[in-house]
This record gives structure tokens, C-alpha cells and sequence, in this order.
């Protein structure tokens, strides 16, 4: 893994909640103090003002199976929450299965969510525990994209990623704003021809997060499978990518020496595994105000090494890579923003805000 210099400053991480369980991912709806945190056994927490409040805000655990890397793993709110109540989670059923759901606040109670959902999207997902993916989020365009994994195994045994007859290893994009979901017009297979009409990008091994730029950019952190990983940038009116797994890992060709990368797009960033690194976590380019000076830096981590990292993509290229030397206690496990996008770190227990060191 390539270390940048460390800037003149320093960044700290500090505590905000503990007390949840195997929290793994945090959200909160636009203008809302609040901080919504996941906890992968299949429920929501709130907390208000840095107090973990005692009732969850949604207990969907008898809903979701948790064995290997599932479980509940992320939420989006609706652009519209302030109005419709609306929000939608990502979790594995008890077969398995990566699963959409749409739920709605309480009208009685802010802090607590109608527990009737509604199932939109399933994607089978038999066998293997891993490689479900597990992030959702409203692109700018106001369309839902989720990315599933390849289904799990070693290098892709079903070749999902490529198969454009799967929803399993892609990037799909879907319009929720019905009481179902519609497939976008402008979907690369909006009509069924040639492949699934929710495809909207292909490719993709295990896409753990993923996240939107202000500047309408996508940047998708593809965990890989024994050599590299990497982060794929690309505008989010690109539609019918094809990132490249399981032919290439980063630009790695996989079990040859040389390879046909006709029509991929290549990561824009990449790292080996020869400095401990094995799976990476994708964050978020920072936009907050708390620190002005990381403003546009891409931050994320890997899972076996814990280092904060971050780069500036300008131009089509990956600049001013930074190692900021920051211990973070415990194994982190995904980032996460609030409603001002400052950035936050989630590990075992506890969720902790990245801040200037004072």
C-alpha cells in the first residue's frame, strides 16, 4: 500500500455513542441533528445530542439473518423524509436473499418507525454468507442505487459480475418514488434487452460502500479477492459501466498474465495486499465545515489495518494521498455521515466523529 506523506496537522477521532451492538453503518436525514446507527443484528438506533436513546428507532431482527457478512446493513432516507417519512433498508433475509424495504416514520412519535415495511426489491443470494454488498443510497438524479456483491466464493464462481441476466454484482438503480420501484428510462437496459432492467453499472466483486460527491461523482470501494483493492470514481450520468471483475482485480488481470480489457473502466485508485491491507472500507469525501482544510479529501480505511486514509480526485487523477497515522481503538467496520457531512467512524461498539486534534 502507497502511504502519502503526513500533512502538518493532525486529525483525532472522538467518541460520540456507545453501548451499540456491531454497529455498521450511521446516516441522518437532511437537517436532522440526530444521528441514525445500524446495527447489523437488524435494528436502528437514535442518537439525540449524544445520548443513545433506549427503544430502537426500527427492530426488523426477526427479519434478518446474520450469519457471515449478513445482516441489516445500511438505510437511506427518502430526498422527501421532511414530508413522506419515508426511508429504505438493505438486509439479508433468513434464506439469504438481498433485500429492499421501505418503511415510514411513526406519525404518533418522530423518534420511532412504523414497523409494517414494504419488501420492493430481493435479489437471491443461495449459499455463500458473503458478498452481499450492503450499501443504498439516493444518487442527485433522486433514483435509489444499491450494490449487491457477486454472490460470494472464490473468484467469482457463478460469474455473476459479468452476467447481465444477474443482479448479483452490480451497480442497480431504481425510481421509488411510486409505491413500488419503476426502472429510470435512461437505465442501460431500461427495456429488458441485453440485461436486467435495474443494471446500472457491472462488474463489481463485493462493493461494500460506496457514496455520492457533491460534484455528481460516484465513488464505489470494491473490495477485492487476494491482491488489490480498489475505488472506482466515475460521474453518476455514467451508466452502463463495466468494472471489470472478475477478469481484472484493480487493473490486476485475474489467472493470466495479460487479459483483454476492451470496454472496462480501470480503478482510479488501487493498493496491494503486501502492507497488511485485505479488504477495504469506502468512506466519503469530506464536506464539512468542523474542518476546513480535508474539504474534498475522499476518506477511507481497510479492515486489517485500520489506517486512516484519505486522497483528493481532481482532474481524473488521484492526488495528495495522505496516511494520517491515526490509531483508531478497535476494528473499524464503515463510515458514516451526519446531516452537516462531518465524518464518522463506526467500530464494535462505538461511533466516533473524525475531528481536527486540538
Amino acid at each position: 500500500m502507497a502511504y502519502g506523506p503526513a500533512e502538518t496537522f493532525r486529525l483525532t477521532v472522538a467518541p460520540v455513542a456507545s453501548g451499540l451492538t456491531a454497529p455498521i453503518y450511521l446516516t441522518a436525514p437532511a437537517n436532522d441533528p440526530r444521528l441514525f446507527v445500524v446495527e447489523r443484528a437488524g435494528r436502528i438506533r437514535i442518537v439525540r445530542d449524544g445520548t443513545l436513546l433506549p427503544a430502537p428507532y426500527l427492530d426488523i431482527s426477526a427479519l434478518t439473518s446474520t450469519n457471515g457478512e449478513r445482516g441489516l446493513l445500511s438505510m437511506a432516507f427518502d430526498p422527501a423524509y421532511a414530508s413522506n417519512g419515508r426511508f429504505y433498508v438493505y438486509y439479508t433475509a433468513a434464506d439469504g436473499a438481498i433485500t429492499v424495504s421501505r418503511f415510514q416514520v411513526s406519525s404518533a412519535n418522530p423518534d420511532v418507525a412504523d414497523p409494517s415495511g414494504t419488501v420492493l426489491l430481493t435479489v437471491p443470494h443461495p449459499g455463500a454468507s458473503n458478498h452481499n454488498g450492503g450499501q443504498l443510497a439516493f444518487g442527485p438524479d433522486g433514483m435509489l442505487y444499491l450494490a449487491p456483491g457477486d454472490g460470494g466464493g472464490s473468484n467469482d464462481p457463478a460469474g455473476n459480475a459479468q452476467n447481465k441476466a444477474s443482479l448479483l454484482g452490480k451497480m442497480l438503480r431504481i425510481d421509488v418514488r411510486g409505491n413500488g420501484y419503476a426502472i429510470p428510462s435512461d437505465n442501460p437496459f431500461a427495456t429488458g434487452a441485453g440485461g436486467r432492467p435495474e443494471i446500472w453499472a457491472v462488474g463489481l466483486r463485493n462493493p461494500w460502500r460506496f457514496s455520492f460527491d457533491i460534484t455528481g461523482q460516484i465513488y464505489i470501494a470494491d473490495v477485492g479477492e487476494a491482491a488489490r483493492e480498489e475505488v472506482n470514481v466515475a460521474p453518476a450520468t455514467s451508466s452502463g459501466l463495466n468494472y471489470g471483475w472478475d477478469r481484472i482485480e484493480g487493473t490486476l488481470c485475474v489467472g493470466a498474465a495479460t487479459c483483454d480489457t476492451t470496454g472496462l473502466t480501470p480503478p482510479v485508485f488501487e493498493y496491494t495486499h503486501a502492507s497488511g491491507g485485505c479488504a477495504i472500507l469506502g468512506g466519503y469525501v469530506y464536506r464539512g465545515a468542523a474542518v476546513p482544510e480535508i474539504r474534498g479529501r475522499y476518506f477511507y480505511t481497510d479492515l486489517c489495518t485500520g489506517r486512516l486514509q484519505s486522497f483528493v480526485f481532481r482532474d481524473g487523477v488521484v492526488t495528495e494521498s495522505v496516511d494520517w497515522s491515526l490509531p483508531i481503538p478497535g476494528t473499524v467496520f464503515s463510515f458514516g455521515t451526519d446531516a452537516a457531512q462531518e465524518i464518522y467512524v463506526l467500530t464494535e461498539g462505538q461511533v466516533m466523529r473524525i475531528q481536527r486534534t486540538q
